[in-house]
């Protein structure tokens, strides 16, 4: 079963549902469809096809959210699915400092890695290896990155995520 964006009235993207639920929503006069999928409901009296898209007829506010989870699609995306000691694609993640050495599992601390890098690092800092930091990690900010820690990513998402969470979300369409 593929999942369905779910945007505000504003456009703004609030979460990711099932398809059911979706057409639901929609169903129930409570939700737009903007975009159409490739699949297609088939029922008794005819078919539907299954929206990509759905935006809510009326505005939701939605309380402050404190911290984005911190996953590894959600650091690829930050990361631009490079490395950031040597710009080679992305495969594993590593600690800028490492655990072993009292660094945490925070945004500001991990940081995505091609494994040749993430085997020469090992459990040294870079002070000791001489490198630097291509970006300086951060935790991203934007509505968008609670949709892509939540997993798969529908190319047609792109256009109304955008305006939310950055030019990395490019990155997240190429790994999808």
């Amino acid at each position: 079963m593929s999942q369905t964006l779910v945007l505000n009235a504003t456009y703004e993207p609030l979460g990711v549902v099932s398809d059911r639920r979706a057409l639901l929503l929609v169903l129930n006069n409570r939700a737009i469809s903007v975009e159409d999928s490739d699949s297609v409901f088939h029922f008794t009296g005819g078919e539907l096809a299954v929206p990509a898209i759905i935006r809510l007829t009326k505005f939701v506010r939605i309380p402050y959210r404190h911290a984005i989870p911190l996953t590894r699609r959600a650091l690829f995306a930050r990361d631009g699915g490079r490395c950031v000691y040597c710009s080679a694609p992305a495969a594993s993640i590593d600690h800028v400092l490492p655990r072993s050495r009292g660094g945490g599992h925070h945004w500001e601390n991990v940081v995505s890695a091609c494994h040749r890098c993430n085997h020469v690092k090992a459990d040294k800092t870079l002070k000791e290896l001489g490198w630097k930091l291509r970006i300086v990690p951060r935790e991203p900010v934007g509505a968008a990155w609670r949709i892509l820690g939540s997993g798969r990513t529908e190319p047609k998402w792109l256009t109304y995520l955008e305006p939310y969470g950055g030019a990395s979300l490019n990155a997240v369409a190429a790994s999808a």
